[in-house]
């Protein structure tokens, strides 16, 4: 029998989904893509893959007249829906995968408008329905726990990927934005411009008005900020240079409520670290389970502090606040992998979920 034709909306949604970040359909991812693409920027967009490419290729591969592509192109960048690249004044342009990238992009001015409150409920709404277990590791995740760096020390023999101010030394390039998740779920009070990206991603964000740039003290003052308030680190789950840092709260963000709401086992990869209390010196104030820690891996047993190691994620904000210094991180019996690189991490990814062939072609065509 013949095979169904697709309307532009399922054709992109079949072509997102074949990203290690995946993007199953449901009626509210749909709607989602109805929203975000009209049909003819769905269409165009279902011709396109993930890697940047000329107005005059992704117009032929369409059977389109260039200056067609080029506004529709111009219009799906302009609400941050497709990225640019740009170099001598020449753009390129490529997809966006869900996370990070259509979910949070639109959201990243502040929203606030009644397409952004219905965006809102979409996504949370898919988030429990498909995606939240769909971008989970399987078992590799695609990002990672990093540790607060005042609760590092010497002996920690830390890695330079263990180091999240190296993440803001070593980049060319920061945008900070909004906390895409904190905009749209609308749960916590936590703050939101402590979203940082770096590089190509940044550059963009920025040409586009979703972020500003800032200095590296800048960026240096946000961890400190996000530290304040109890954010978690985390970033993309390479050794290579960090394409993002994500300052998560647990009731509102993607990644960590993989595990506080989904309870997926590798919904995020853990730091090298987890947290362990000094019986002796622990006062019992119980900042540390009460305030600090996002995954409720401490409990206070006859007024002492004690450390789940298999709930720890070895995020440090505990040992950051504890008033005796009873927490310190040390380093865990069974240390978790890390890709050397972002290509490396999603082909292992992809092969994994099982969509490394679909994505490979993709990517060819």
């Amino acid at each position: 029998c013949a095979l169904p034709i697709l309307n532009p909306y399922e054709q992109l949604q079949a072509v997102l989904d074949t990203h290690p970040a995946r993007a199953p359909k449901t009626d509210s991812f749909m709607e989602i893509l109805q929203i975000l693409f009209t049909p003819e920027e769905a269409a165009l967009a279902a011709t396109m893959n993930f890697k940047a490419k000329s107005p005059d290729l992704i117009a032929k591969a369409a059977g389109l007249d260039e200056a067609a592509a080029r506004r529709l192109l111009d219009s799906m960048a302009s609400k941050a829906i497709i990225h640019f690249t740009e170099k001598d004044g020449t753009k390129k342009y490529g997809l966006v995968p869900t996370i990070p990238g259509l979910f949070e992009f639109p959201f990243m001015k502040g929203g606030g408008t009644p397409m952004h409150d219905r965006l809102g409920v979409l996504w949370e709404k898919y988030h429990h329905e498909a995606l939240g277990n769909a971008f989970a590791g399987n078992p590799t995740p695609l990002m990672r726990v990093v540790p607060v760096e005042q609760s590092l020390t010497p002996k920690n023999r830390v890695h330079p990927y263990e180091e999240v101010k190296q993440f803001i030394m070593k980049a060319d390039f920061i945008g900070l934005t909004n906390c895409a998740c904190r905009v749209s779920v609308k749960a916590c009070d936590k703050p939101k411009d402590v979203c940082l990206i770096f590089d190509g991603a940044a550059r963009f964000l920025v040409a586009t008005g979703n972020a500003r740039a800032i200095s590296k003290d800048e960026g240096l003052a946000v961890l400190a900020r996000s530290e304040q308030a109890g954010l978690v680190h985390t970033s993309n789950n390479s050794s290579e240079r960090a394409g993002l840092i994500c300052n998560c709260c647990s009731c509102c963000c993607t990644v960590l409520r993989g595990k506080t709401q989904l309870n997926h086992p590798h919904a995020f990869e853990p730091s090298r670290f987890e947290a362990r209390v000094d019986a002796v010196s622990c006062t019992g104030c119980a900042i540390c389970a009460e305030e600090r820690c996002p995954v409720k891996a401490i409990t206070m047993n006859d007024g002492i502090a004690s450390v789940d190691p298999d709930r720890c994620i070895g995020c440090g904000l505990c040992a950051t606040a504890c008033p005796a210094e009873a927490i310190e991180l040390v380093e865990r019996t069974v240390v978790p992998g890390i890709p050397a690189t972002i290509q490396e991490m999603g082909i292992t990814v992809a092969k994994e979920k099982g969509t490394l062939e679909a994505f490979i072609k993709i990517m060819s065509r």
